[in-house]
């Protein structure tokens, strides 16, 4: 007999199914789930909890007509499923294959393209009036899950629905959780309404009574309904959403599939701004995953049988992991260093540091700014903060960095992860332009370890520095040094790696072992090739810059800047206008970096093969200039070879 799945898959619509079938559905797609995010990673709990409710949705909505926002984008491997993808999402998160987040270039039903948290609730009010202006009758549905709520533009959000004069449902998907357990005042007042159902339960029976009753039954209704909003202010204190002027519903069971049908269909033409609150379980349906959420909120490949999971035991040694335990170790020194991150203890490294030091590790839930202005307020007080955080997610509070940390050259240490390419997580997650944002404002310092060791010295230099300083470095293995032993960290110094007379490569950060092994491959084809691992973009060496583009070595053909950023005023940029400014020929440089285009979800050493940034492609990028070369005109190649000292460097 046909699943469900596959009757989807031939193009049947939730809501062509018969209410009997959407039970069933629910089992299939959890399994479809299991099985892909097992073979390719990705989102599995939260996808998990929100089953129901998406089929729910997609019961009651017409999504190709109405409009649906997600917040976070990772929790829509459902919506795929529902929305004519159910064919292709064995392919989730694969080259060529399906977004591990909403893409409008995959579907008419995904309005935007979103990996960031806080957005839908602004994102939905700016359809409503749109479609309000153009008198048009789509729905529009918001949402809003994994603590998203607590982010500040959430509320920026909810305190402009008030210009929304038309249908506009906000779902509040409550699972107590972001990636960990949800954190602060807010979420302590969510779970307060979780408890306050009896209100709910006494009010919506009570309703339903007296309106059958006749004659005296509206009037009792209005009476009640009045002594009712008295006992929810008595517990409740303030109800938040409504105080805000948003009509509140729930909280009500997410997973309880033909209440949930009949609630939707009862609000759905509501001519207001509505938040309906609804409470999931992590992980549900899956054993492991409802257990252990945070290991199970984007996990790795696993072996699955069944409800039991193997994850593989091989040990690497992550960036991450060395942050994390070096951290450790300067916090054993240090009293006064306090790390902070945004809802990702377990992405940054900080679930381990949080282990021996319960105390010195906060998190501040979904709320970049507010992260790093308490940790300004922390520098002003005598203390030494870290804020662990994404390259991606660090965009969100270049505002607070401006004015609250680099403009009172206040010492906080911002320790950048998943900075460059992220691998399958694609566009949404890239840190490609933290070192632009950054490079502009004076005071920071930006630095970026190349290796395992240079992040414990990088760390040690960065907390002693005195002023804001940040670190980056990718989610990625950190090989180990093989230079020997090297210096600490000095402000604006780079150091030699290996010589070379005919060209040489300045490395920023965790591409310098691919520069070393291009270096290797173009000396062998007779192209001496030196490196320098920078180390710093700000202040940057100008005293290895005179010397490649100028100074003694007087033979180089080319000097070749690379880094895992945008070109656009990045590492390579920051080195040109050095050359410029030392009035150095800097005709010869080649500038490796990102292209100006989104890089598609891939393997990261895929996506770094793929934009030249490999050991292949510096080698392919140099051996291409000296040919280029080789054809110039004479006195071309004599001005190369010139004894002047600024005709030896280009």
């Amino acid at each position: 007999m046909e699943s469900v799945l596959e009757q989807l898959k031939r193009g049947i619509t939730p809501a062509e199914l018969a209410p009997e079938q959407l039970g069933p559905l629910a089992g299939e797609i959890r399994e479809l789930i299991k099985t892909t995010v097992s073979r390719n990673g990705g989102h599995l709990a939260s996808n998990l909890g929100v089953v129901e409710l998406t089929i729910a949705l997609h019961r009651v909505f017409n999504f190709e007509l109405d409009r649906l926002v997600f917040d976070v984008g990772h929790q829509c491997y459902v919506h795929k499923i529902l929305t004519g993808r159910a064919e292709r999402f064995e392919t989730l998160r694969q080259p060529g294959g399906l977004s591990g987040f909403p893409s409008p270039a995959e579907s008419p039903c995904d309005q935007f393209t979103v990996g960031h948290a806080g957005t839908a609730v602004a994102t939905a009010v700016g359809l409503a009036l749109g479609v309000q202006k153009n008198q048009s009758h789509e729905h529009i549905v918001a949402l809003v899950g994994d603590g998203s709520i607590v982010n500040g533009l959430s509320f920026e959000g909810l305190n402009n629905t008030h210009h929304v004069k038309r249908q506009l449902l906000i779902i509040l998907n409550d699972n107590s959780m972001a990636i960990d357990k949800t954190e602060g005042a807010f979420a302590n007042y969510l779970a307060r309404l979780r408890v306050s159902r009896s209100y709910e339960d006494l009010r919506r029976t009570t309703r339903l009574l007296t309106k059958r009753l006749p004659v005296v039954g509206p009037m009792l209704h209005d009476t009640l309904d009045r002594v009712k909003e008295g006992i929810k202010t008595t517990l409740l204190h303030r109800q938040i959403f409504e105080q805000l002027g948003v009509p509140y519903l729930g909280p009500v069971d997410g997973h309880d599939l033909p209440s949930l049908i009949t609630l939707l269909q009862t609000i759905k033409d509501i001519d207001h701004p509505v938040l309906l609150h609804v409470q999931t379980e992590k992980g549900h349906g899956f054993d492991p995953a409802h257990r252990d959420p945070c290991a199970f909120h984007s996990p790795s490949p696993f072996k699955l049988d069944g409800d039991m999971t193997q994850v593989s035991s091989a040990k690497t040694t992550t960036f991450t992991n060395v942050f994390a335990r070096s951290l450790i170790e300067q916090m054993r020194r240090d009293g006064r260093i306090i790390a902070l991150t945004a809802a990702m203890p377990d992405g940054t490294g900080l679930a381990q540091v949080r282990r021996e030091f319960p105390k010195r590790v906060l998190d501040v839930g979904i709320a970049e700014s507010g992260a790093v202005d308490i940790a300004a307020g922390l520098a002003k007080t005598g203390h030494k903060p870290v804020v662990a955080i994404y390259s991606t997610f660090l965009q969100r509070s270049f505002d607070q960095i401006f004015q609250e940390v680099a403009l009172q050259n206040l010492p906080v240490v911002f320790c950048l992860d998943r900075a460059g390419l992220v691998g399958s997580d694609g566009a949404v997650h890239h840190g490609f332009c933290d070192i632009t944002l950054l490079r502009a404002l004076p005071n920071l310092v930006l630095t970026a370890p190349m290796d395992a060791d240079e992040v414990n010295r990088a760390l040690a230099f960065a907390l002693e520095c005195g002023r804001p300083c940040v670190l980056r470095y990718p989610r990625d293995v950190a090989s180990v040094d093989d230079m020997g032993a090297a210096e600490a960290f000095e402000l604006g110094r780079g150091r030699w790696l290996r010589e070379g007379k005919d060209a040489v490569i300045l490395s920023y950060g965790a591409l310098g072992p691919a520069a070393l092994e291009a270096a290797r491959t173009l000396t062998q084809q007779g192209i001496e090739t030196g490196v320098v691992d920078m180390r710093f973009a700000k202040p940057i060496d100008e005293e290895v810059v005179r010397s490649a583009f100028g100074g003694s070595r007087e033979d180089i053909g080319c000097v070749v800047t690379v880094e895992d950023h945008t070109l656009a005023g990045g590492f390579g940029a920051a080195v040109l206008e050095t050359a410029q400014r030392l009035k150095l020929d800097a005709r010869r440089l080649i500038s490796l970096g990102l292209p100006d285009a989104w890089v598609a979800h891939n393997s990261r050493k895929a996506q770094l093969a793929m934009v030249g940034l490999d050991a292949a492609g510096i080698c392919r990028r140099v051996l291409e200039f000296f040919e280029d070369s080789a054809q110039k005109p004479t006195e071309e190649k004599d001005y190369r070879r010139s004894s002047s000292p600024l005709g030896a460097r280009s």
